[in-house]
């Protein structure tokens, strides 16, 4: 039998849905024939997604809206403006995320403020003001876009590690003290998924500065960390996403999956 995967119609948020694994999500969301809301730090990126939706033909429609997750007030307007449109949420995915490679010491303040503020305050701004629609409800799904680096702390990645690790803990906890109203929440950890040259990024995305640090010679040398000697697609990670948000995964809650070709196996 055909896996039904219950998706057509629900009501999903996408934090970040503009740029590589975000837009991915959307993308996968979208052949589900979801109904979706991009929360978009750069809306014009998030309509292209969403034009790229229409065009899939599968009945999935897309509404963006101008969000900054690290503003706790611009998030639960943004949560507003999603209900308004399409209805209580189901899905929450805290995709957003932000880092530059940098040795510890040498990485400044500032960098370090804005990996807390984007990475871990994000994710609880964004869990906390779709909750309590949810416990109302007595169902829905929320999955967090951790990595790797958040399970085994990843080289030049210090803070960035600390608040992905955060992001696991907070899933796990909160997914324990909302379990008894059907609320599920479980997080997805990448490798590294560089987004393709001919993918268009906003000025706000961290590969605005990082893909140039990823040369040819560069992901050979990364390739060669993972078991397939491939770096994954962002349309990998969006399947476990999906997976993890749908009715498929009804007794699956506080886990953490990764999706990086064996990277870290734990």
């Amino acid at each position: 039998f055909p896996m039904e995967l219950g998706l057509r119609g629900k009501h999903v948020i996408v934090t970040g849905g503009g740029t590589n694994i975000g837009r991915a999500i959307v993308h996968a969301f979208g052949t589900e024939g979801s109904r979706i809301s991009i929360a978009e730090l750069v809306p014009e990126q998030g309509e292209k997604v969403a034009a790229e939706v229409a065009d899939m033909d599968t009945g999935a429609v897309v509404n963006v809206i101008p969000t900054d997750v690290t503003d706790p007030e611009r998030v639960a307007t943004m949560i507003e403006a999603a209900i308004a449109k399409y209805g209580p949420v189901d899905v929450l995915v805290n995709n957003v995320g932000w880092t530059v490679d940098r040795l510890f010491m040498e990485k400044p303040r500032s960098e370090w403020e804005r990996e807390v503020q984007v990475n871990l305050w994000g994710a609880i701004n964004c869990i906390h003001a779709v909750l309590p629609g949810m416990i109302e409800r007595e169902s829905g799904s929320i999955v967090c876009i951790s990595s790797d680096a958040g399970r085994m702390g990843e080289y030049r990645e210090a803070v960035y590690s600390a608040c992905k690790a955060g992001v696991i803990a907070l899933s796990k906890s909160v997914a324990r003290e909302t379990g008894r109203y059907g609320i599920r929440l479980n997080v997805v950890c990448p490798g590294l998924v560089v987004p393709p040259d001919e993918e268009e990024i906003s000025g706000e995305s961290m590969w605005t500065e990082m893909r140039s640090i990823f040369t040819e010679e560069v992901k050979e040398k990364v390739e060669r960390n993972y078991l397939f000697r491939r770096m994954g697609k962002a349309s990998e990670v969006a399947n476990a996403v999906v997976f993890l948000s749908s009715d498929a995964a009804s007794y699956i809650t506080g886990q953490t999956l990764s999706v990086s070709g064996g990277y870290t196996m734990m």
